[in-house]
């Protein structure tokens, strides 16, 4: 049971690191880069989940995308499926939740870039997508990589927006921090135990990579 919570838990980490990354890095150079009305407002908006308790975005998930949602009902009309009460449900609780993580730091990451490199990639011909690839990213990395790990910790330990809009079925959508929570409700206390210790050793090296990539002129 604990390595079926573990193996979960990693999945969803995983994919959901994958899809802050692509996301977060798109708002964070978006803000970063870009002045357009209403900036603020998405920023604050951007910010939300990481402010309100777990539990009320997941509530709002619910309201999103549960089968009478607004887009839920529309979607379970046409397929049948729900993402409620599936592992695809902690996923999408699980980015929502850590995005904002993200996006901070891609932004901080990218107003680090001094502009003026990529003036000059401009002004060589290269197009905004080549430039962004080509000078930008390789700047930005570091910050970039601090904030894809900060959030995959942020994904791993998710709990309130996962049982609101997951559950908690084992061997189905249990995740470490839902199983723990399950483990102590039940009386069984070793096995809460280990679960914390793997929990707490996974969390101490993600804070340790961090840490060392967020130093200037030294590699991870």
């Amino acid at each position: 049971m604990i390595w079926h919570a573990l193996r979960l838990s990693l999945l969803v980490g995983f994919i959901a690191t994958i899809l802050i990354g692509l996301v977060g890095t798109a708002f964070g150079y978006l803000l970063a880069r870009r002045s357009f009305r209403g900036k603020d407002v998405l920023d604050a908006f951007l910010t939300l989940p990481m402010i309100l308790p777990p539990t009320v975005t997941g509530y709002y998930l619910i309201l999103l995308l549960g089968r009478r949602g607004l887009l839920g009902e529309p979607l379970y009309a046409l397929t049948g499926w729900t993402v409620t009460f599936t592992w695809v449900g902690a996923v999408v609780a699980a980015t929502v939740v850590a995005l904002p993580l993200m996006v901070k730091s891609a932004r901080a990451a990218i107003e680090s870039v001094n502009a003026e490199y990529e003036i000059a990639s401009r002004i060589m011909g290269r197009s905004e997508r080549e430039t962004f690839i080509r000078v930008t990213l390789p700047l930005a990395a570091r910050g970039l990589l601090a904030g894809m790990v900060l959030s995959f910790a942020r994904a791993f330990g998710e709990f309130g927006a996962t049982l609101m809009l997951a559950g908690n079925i084992p061997g189905r959508t249990q995740t470490m921090p839902l199983a723990i929570y399950e483990a102590v409700a039940s009386g069984e206390d070793e096995r809460a135990m280990w679960l914390a210790l793997i929990l707490t050793f996974i969390s101490i090296t993600v804070v340790y990579l961090t840490s060392r990539l967020s130093r200037p002129g030294k590699s991870a």
